[in-house]
């Protein structure tokens, strides 16, 4: 008897557990190409920053501290960086970058 009932629920299983497809519905993103590559150098302690107009650029410790943060009112600048001698982590919108200051 019990055999028999677990027969009948193997086949039941095996008739509703059929795998169904499904088709997953098509997303489209448009990306903005019109956005300007930001480009970060700095020579001892003078940064130059090109490409961030109206970007805020925040200045981080390694510790993860916010140590400095202005608004970048130009295209191409030149800021002079009064930090101490470190490693720091700087922050322009996206761009992520590391910068050690000598």
């Amino acid at each position: 008897m019990i055999r028999n009932i677990l027969i009948a629920t193997f086949f039941v299983t095996l008739w509703f557990g059929i795998p169904a497809t499904a088709e997953a519905e098509q997303i489209i993103e448009v990306m903005d190409n019109n956005v300007q590559k930001v480009t970060i150098s700095i020579t001892e302690s003078t940064l130059h920053i090109t490409g961030a107009n109206g970007e805020v650029l925040n200045v981080y410790n390694l510790a993860g501290v916010r140590v400095l943060s202005f608004k970048v009112d130009g295209a191409d600048k030149h800021y002079e960086l009064n930090l101490p001698k470190g490693c720091y982590i700087l922050k322009i919108g996206k761009v992520v970058r590391k910068i050690s200051i000598r």
